[in-house]
């Protein structure tokens, strides 16, 4: 859902304001164009041969999917349902702003089947908020919170950041306490990038704004990581807590163990048995493909065995339940017992055949998989 009511200084996501969708793109209309890519799906994975899998997962991200209309959302699902079907017990989330939310629209929601979502907190700390151009007040996610609960979900779910320039190790720990004080099932806390072309990368390069060094984000990290275990929320990827196994966002899990999904929207990603293809990144263009009859995917990639295995190791290696040892070569085993010596991975994990990082090691989990990766 590539649609948001104000563009926030540091996204670089596929995202669109009202001004910037130009002709051709229309929200009223972007449910239906939706449906057309699931149909579109639906009718090249049955040519493939064999049944059509069930969906385990749904997943709704953004932008802000919860700027469409409840009812949209409920036809979009409805149509996965029709289309495809879902597991029993399927995991069905979606993102949303705290303010782009009420009590009846998130009722409405968790009566089409939502069972999950994920609130776009980031801070507790309205200074910090500004800095990151965020629209809502703190007070707002306990309410949207409060509704979610009320309404019936499953599974709630806070986005937090840290990092962001001027936010100090108490502004961070009082954002870390009041997420908890709502008592989420699951907690995602990622420190800011600055991607280049964002406004936040303009203000920095002026001077108007400083970013934290990597030693502030270190004991940012180990500071969550410590209230959010204290608080019965346990890692399980190195960016994600949550309260119990049943927790743990399992269509995300899907993305770390490189399963298979098939991405609708304007740049959505898909993976589906080593083929990768992405789509057309704007509304307009890829509403005019399908309008057309089109595919809307812009290119595609076949992933080798290496490719498949490196990415193996990036991806699972950030995983609590660690990544397979038998997938390295003998030289990346070789460091992998170096770095066990080392303090960055656990021993005797490594000694049962499993690649699993330690706290300090999930600070250098970009560093580890550099080095084992051959």
């Amino acid at each position: 859902m590539p649609f948001c009511a104000t563009r926030c200084g540091y996204c670089d996501f596929n995202t669109y304001t009202a001004d910037e969708l130009g002709p051709g793109a229309s929200r009223a209309t972007y449910a239906d164009t939706i449906i057309s890519e699931l149909e579109l799906a639906a009718t090249v994975l049955a040519a493939a041969g064999g049944p059509l899998r069930t969906a385990a997962t749904v997943f709704v991200g953004g932008g802000t999917p919860t700027l469409l209309p409840a009812t949209d959302l409920g036809r979009i699902l409805g149509a996965v349902v029709d289309l495809f079907g879902l597991r029993p017990g399927a995991e069905v989330t979606t993102e949303a702003n705290p303010d782009s939310v009420t009590a009846a629209s998130l009722a409405q929601l968790r009566a089409a089947g939502f069972t999950r979502v994920s609130f776009g907190m980031q801070s507790a700390v309205p200074a910090v908020l500004a800095t990151l151009d965020r629209t809502h007040t703190p007070g707002r996610v306990a309410d949207a919170v409060g509704w979610a609960r009320a309404a019936g979900f499953e599974q709630v779910s806070l986005d937090l950041i840290y990092g962001t320039p001027g936010e100090s190790p108490a502004d961070w720990r009082r954002s870390v306490e009041q997420a908890l004080e709502l008592e989420p099932d699951h907690i995602s806390a990622y420190s800011l990038i600055v991607e280049d072309g964002t406004a936040l990368a303009g203000r920095i390069r002026r001077g108007e704004l400083v970013m934290p060094d990597d030693d502030v984000l270190a004991d940012d990290y180990l500071a969550a990581d410590e209230q959010l275990s204290a608080a019965g929320l346990a890692w399980y990827e190195v960016s994600n807590w949550a309260r119990t196994p049943a927790a743990r966002c399992r269509h995300n899990l899907g993305y770390w163990r490189s399963d298979d999904w098939w991405g609708a929207g304007p740049g959505a990603h898909s993976h589906i048995g080593g083929v990768r293809w992405w789509n057309v990144k704007h509304p307009a263009a890829y509403a005019q493909r399908l309008a057309e009859g089109a595919s809307p995917a812009q290119s595609r990639e076949v992933l080798t065995a290496q490719d498949r295995r490196v990415e193996a190791v990036l991806l699972r290696v950030r995983l609590a339940e660690g990544c397979p040892l038998s997938v390295l070569q003998p030289a990346g085993a070789a460091v992998a017992g170096r770095l066990a010596a080392a303090g960055l991975l656990d021993p005797a994990a490594l000694a049962a055949g499993t690649i699993l990082l330690t706290r300090r090691g999930r600070l250098l989990a970009d560093a580890v998989v550099r080095d084992i990766v051959d």
